[in-house]
């Protein structure tokens, strides 16, 4: 494995990939990603590894920072791609897809089984019934909750949403806010309503929303914002959420003064950091609004790309087989500290990992993303504005749809 050098990288952004002479016997696969030092140390092993089951495969591979990708990503495909590249599934890869940037890879999914073995995320990489890359990690998202609370106001862990409203009552009336967040960043309100909405309408009617298919006055969006209703009219939810970071909402987990919080397992490591365990800190679905409505789950999934341009797309499909496979995916993850999608990969004995890997593998209804990832970035601002702004004032949310209605209408245009 080679990584291109400094010199390599100016040439890139000046438009003109440098090329690295490989030996007679080897081929070239080059790979651009956009990782932090943790994950990017447990790839390079990755690479290491396959190149030495490969020998005849030299990976050249350059990492960029996460924000400087999101820029590079649309001038490499463009202008000299790569063979392979980083990016993330469901309607985040859909541009790309549709203008003919990324390549199809149905033919790696049927070969190697992928369908069964990455069946979770099936959906999310699947557009006009083909497949268009390879995921490899993702975390659950869910309810952390503090125990101790619980067992002092003589709650049950719920399974319906009829059940955690009436466990709110109980601990309003114990001086407790049954719901921390933190809506200064907008994006916490957002995976509320996807929650909502998925248990609400289910996963199909969601992605119908993000794309913008749906209107935003349709009842069933309107009944979405009343199963919220019954969160936010009563103060159920914590009063100066939106002047507070996630990490300070997760503090009023940690003191006791807040019974529940809609996170992603990414928070784990603070609530520990704060002194709680694992018999203090506790971790539950979300729980069903419509019972028949199939469990969809939210779980941002990262996946590799084959570019439509790539000069060596034989050799990028092994790569594509080989970091799809359990082994791959297990020590990948281990090092992520998330969670692998194959199946047939092993979790270590992390709770919060073991239910996440548990939930997350038999969902029927589908994984969403995110709202900031399933919907066009101009819309996704708008919408966790007019999510954060329900949470404050429910009573404009008329106001609040017709807004986003009208964004609808010239976003997705």
């Amino acid at each position: 494995m080679r990584l291109l050098s400094r010199s390599s990288l100016l040439a890139l952004a000046a438009g003109a990939l440098v090329a690295v002479p490989a030996t007679a016997q080897q081929r070239t696969l080059t790979y651009y990603g956009d990782f932090d030092p943790a994950p990017l140390a447990a790839f390079q092993t990755a690479i290491a590894e396959f190149e030495k089951a490969n020998p005849d495969i030299d990976v050249v591979f350059q990492n960029f920072d996460h924000e400087g990708y999101k820029t590079a990503i649309r001038n490499f495909l463009t202008a000299d791609p790569p063979d392979i590249a980083n990016w993330y599934a469901g309607n985040r890869m859909a541009p790309f897809v549709n203008g003919g940037q990324f390549m199809d890879v149905s033919d790696v999914w049927a070969e190697h089984g992928l369908a069964e073995s990455l069946a979770s995320a099936l959906p999310s990489m699947t557009l006009d019934g083909k497949q268009w890359g390879v995921p490899y990690t993702y975390y659950q998202w869910g309810i952390y909750f503090n125990r101790t609370l619980y067992d002092q106001v003589g709650a049950e862990v719920p399974s319906t949403w009829d059940e955690f409203i009436a466990n709110c009552a109980k601990f309003k009336e114990a001086g407790i806010d049954c719901v921390t967040t933190g809506t200064k960043a907008l994006w916490p309100a957002a995976g509320i309503f996807d929650y909502l909405d998925l248990r609400t309408n289910g996963y199909d009617f969601h992605m119908a929303l993000t794309n913008g298919e749906v209107p935003w006055t349709d009842d069933r969006v309107k009944a979405t914002f009343t199963e919220w209703a019954k969160l936010v009219e009563p103060g159920y939810v914590v009063a100066n959420h939106a002047a507070v970071d996630w990490q300070d909402a997760a503090a009023l987990l940690v003191q006791g003064k807040a019974a529940n919080f809609v996170i992603g397992n990414f928070a784990v490591p603070y609530f520990k950091d704060g002194g709680m365990t694992d018999e203090t800190l506790g971790f539950m679905p979300f729980p069903t609004i419509t019972p028949d409505v199939p469990r969809a789950e939210e779980a941002p999934i990262d996946s590799v790309h084959i570019t439509a341009g790539a000069k060596n797309p034989d050799d990028a499909k092994k790569f594509l087989a080989y970091l799809a496979t359990a082994e791959v995916q297990t020590k990948i993850n281990e090092a992520f500290g998330q969670l692998p999608i194959n199946k047939d990969s092993e979790v270590g004995d992390d709770p919060y990992l073991q239910a996440g890997f548990e939930l997350l593998s038999t969902t029927e209804g589908g994984i969403a993303q995110f709202f900031d990832r399933d919907a066009p970035a101009e819309m996704a601002k708008i919408a966790m504005e007019g999510f954060q702004q329900f949470m404050i004032k429910p009573d404009k949310l008329d106001d609040i749809l017709k807004r986003l209605e009208a964004a609808r209408g010239r976003v997705y245009k």
